[in-house]
């Protein structure tokens, strides 16, 4: 399973084109399979990173600390990806006339989120490279190679939805941790 989650992400990020044709050919039957095969182990490692990051890259061995850090990682990882789902799904209807799609909209918005998933694992167990947080930008061109082949986007609509769906995949996780951040001051780590 791993194998196959690492090797699928690898290739969604260093070859986007023809990663998206071969993940529309064999797209998964119904969404539980996707979300069981290739997000929720993702959502685990990046439990276990943030968990792992805050108890070891401390001076101090906080283990109150390190949990309230990896609900906190859970709780913006987990809801930015549902949410950002979700609301693509009601833009897909909304904006492009297409016919709500859960399942379409949420393999679109994993596979787009891998090279995030992948930074936030990095970037929970090394701290001090957060200059790598910059390459979240490249998940427009991931966006990008797969609006058409994936997604059947007409390319005179391509800008418009590569725009609108980078934005909702980049900023919902940012938008729901600053909330939270909001909601529970105490669980910021």
């Amino acid at each position: 399973m791993f194998k196959d989650l690492f090797n699928t992400t690898m290739s969604i990020i260093f070859r986007p084109s023809e990663t998206w044709r071969k993940l529309r050919e064999k797209q998964p039957d119904d969404s539980d399979k996707f979300l069981s095969g290739y997000v929720y182990p993702f959502v685990g490692m990046i439990a276990i990173a943030g968990f792992l990051g805050i108890l070891f890259t401390r001076k101090e061995f906080d283990l109150q600390m390190a949990l309230k850090s990896t609900i906190f990682l859970l709780l913006s990882v987990f809801g930015g990806f549902f949410l950002a789902a979700y609301l693509m799904n009601e833009m897909w209807h909304a904006l492009f006339g297409r016919e709500k799609n859960m399942r379409l909209c949420q393999t679109f918005v994993g596979y787009s989120s891998a090279l995030m998933f992948s930074l936030d694992i990095l970037l929970s167990l090394l701290p001090e490279f957060f200059f790598l947080r910059f390459l979240i930008l490249y998940t427009i061109y991931i966006v990008w190679e797969g609006a058409v082949p994936y997604m059947d986007v007409e390319a005179e609509e391509q800008l418009k939805f590569v725009s609108l769906s980078t934005a909702i995949i980049v900023a919902t996780p940012f938008i729901l941790e600053f909330i939270l951040g909001l909601l529970m001051p105490g669980l910021k780590y």
